[in-house]
């Protein structure tokens, strides 16, 4: 069976800056008020830690629905309609992994995974601690978020503009992403982050938001999750990641 190769991003080994200083999370909470969002939900962001990466490979972009119908029709699962260059979503994360199994299979035997959380923040950020993938002012028009007004995925890589310091696509946006991180508390993380997140529904950390969120979820540091059943109306699709060459 023919697959598309996967247009990998290599990221070189780093520093990632995680997060955000635990006494910087009121004043980003006021900042996006607007958004609806409780502080709450940004104190899991806290604190500001800056760790090692190793390097590794990433996917530019999303995971299609042609690339999906693919491996849907190789083993049996619904066919998504939906236009092909459009990210696929409403995949559970146990759907997302046999993705990636079966298409290391047919890739000759590559690893090929979900991103852990760091190494999508690491994607995203680059070497410094931009608070988007394309520096730290928000502009509408960069990412396919609920201030586009579209209401649904676009093709992917529709926003170059958007495009992290490494060159990856979509980020933010269009949808949202699994990661292969279970949700926790962040190491010395403020007494206020809650140590399980049980309103989720699945416990498994996403990033970037979909085309349904505000631009909150814009930004690299903000950690969020599947809070609701039906995968495909909050928009989660995945990318790929592999370990480096």
């Amino acid at each position: 069976m023919l697959v598309e190769l996967v247009d990998w991003v290599e990221i070189p080994a780093g520093m990632l800056r995680r997060g955000t200083p635990a006494e910087e999370v009121e004043e980003v909470a006021h900042r996006y008020a607007d958004t609806g969002v409780p502080v709450e939900w940004y104190w899991k962001e806290a604190p500001r830690t800056e760790i090692h990466l190793p390097a590794f490979r990433i996917a530019r972009s999303q995971v299609t629905v042609r690339q999906w119908t693919l491996f849907a029709q190789a083993t049996g699962r619904p066919v998504p309609q939906a236009p092909g260059g459009h990210p696929v979503i409403g995949v559970t994360w146990k759907e997302a992994m046999d993705y990636c199994r079966w298409l290391g299979e047919q890739l000759g035997g590559l690893d090929v995974r979900l991103p852990t959380e760091d190494e999508w923040e690491r994607a995203a950020r680059g070497d410094d601690s931009r608070e988007f993938p394309w520096g730290n002012e928000y502009r509408t028009g960069l990412a396919n978020l609920v201030d586009l007004g579209i209401g649904t995925t676009m093709p992917v890589g529709s926003f170059p503009e958007g495009a992290s310091p490494f060159g990856v696509l979509d980020m933010v946006g269009n949808a949202d992403e699994w990661t292969s991180t279970l949700y926790a508390p962040y190491p010395g993380a403020p007494i206020e982050v809650p140590s399980t997140e049980d309103w989720a529904f699945d416990p498994h950390v996403t990033r970037g938001g979909a085309f349904r969120h505000d631009r909150d979820l814009a930004r690299c540091a903000r950690r969020h999750g599947a809070y609701e059943q039906d995968l495909a109306a909050i928009g989660v699709g995945f990318r790929l990641a592999a370990s480096a060459r």
